[in-house]
């Protein structure tokens, strides 16, 4: 049987999927320097593990910023580029079988596709996401452990680094709970510990994404969010969207392998003849 593999390369991380008899195959991530370092490495390990013979492998569809350093075929297989924003909203329809969303991707930063039924176009974006908590945990908890970081937030109080309405009044005001947020950092001091910081740091980067991908929808009747990318991953990521679904009358949905999202998308890019571009 054939395999079609979709691979979404970035600046120094791989993730490659592959469709076998119309299912998806294991995903796998793969980090190195470099993007080609990371592709090559995330091909051999990927063809590897799943014990996929190279002329079984029918096409190789490639996406992401990374991708723009590949100008000829992976091994002389059929090689492909297809755009990521493209991969976006064909992976995430395949993950939920919505026809009318916002998917919202979070990596270094954030952008947002507008899918409404075979129509998919980029609508913008914020320079918020994983690079911005980095570079905060860095900062200020003199770490960038995802991990680590994660750990300490489940064990601090967010009510301790923002301002929140019931801070500054006695009754919830139209539309905001009393433990809606009315400035974020608003309350911390210098004796914040490193818990509540990095509570503070993960609940900044989720709920300014959030919140601009509501903005970003306000021109059109969809109420239907798809979040993908690594910050998915985050344990405090399904409870700060929730309160924001609750807020707006909106939902955020997390699909299965939401991280791999784009990748999938590339590979259906191919599988559904959308428009890719032939590396020769």
């Amino acid at each position: 049987m054939s395999v079609v593999l979709g691979i979404d390369v970035g600046g120094s991380t791989t993730k490659i999927i592959g469709f076998e008899n119309g299912e998806i195959k294991s995903p796998m991530c793969v980090r190195a320097s470099s993007p080609v370092s990371s592709l090559f490495g995330a091909f051999g390990n990927y063809i590897y593990e799943n014990d996929i013979d190279i002329d079984t492998i029918e096409k190789v569809i490639i996406t992401g910023v990374g991708s723009a350093y590949i100008d000829r075929p992976i091994y002389d297989i059929p090689t492909a580029k297809a755009d990521e924003f493209l991969s976006n909203g064909l992976g995430a329809k395949y993950g939920t079988g919505l026809d009318n969303l916002i998917v919202v991707s979070m990596g270094t930063g954030t952008s947002f596709v507008k899918v409404e039924g075979d129509h998919v176009a980029h609508i913008g974006g914020t320079g918020i996401g994983g690079g911005t908590l980095m570079g905060l945990s860095r900062l200020l908890l003199k770490t960038q452990n995802i991990q680590t970081i994660a750990d300490l937030a489940s064990k601090g109080s967010l009510t301790n680094i923002d301002l929140q309405i019931q801070d500054i009044s006695k009754k919830p005001l139209p539309g905001l709970p009393l433990d809606a947020t009315a400035s974020i950092f608003g309350k911390v001091d210098g004796d914040a510990s490193p818990e509540d910081l990095a509570s503070g740091i993960i609940h900044l980067v989720l709920r300014s994404i959030g919140q601009a991908a509501i903005l970003a929808s306000l021109n059109s009747s969809i109420h239907e969010f798809v979040l993908i990318g690594n910050l998915t991953q985050l344990p405090q990521c399904k409870d700060i969207f929730r309160k924001i679904e609750k807020m707006y009358n909106v939902n955020f949905t997390i699909p299965q392998y939401s991280e791999y999202t784009t990748a999938i998308g590339a590979a259906l890019a191919y599988k559904q003849n959308s428009e890719i571009e032939t590396i020769l």
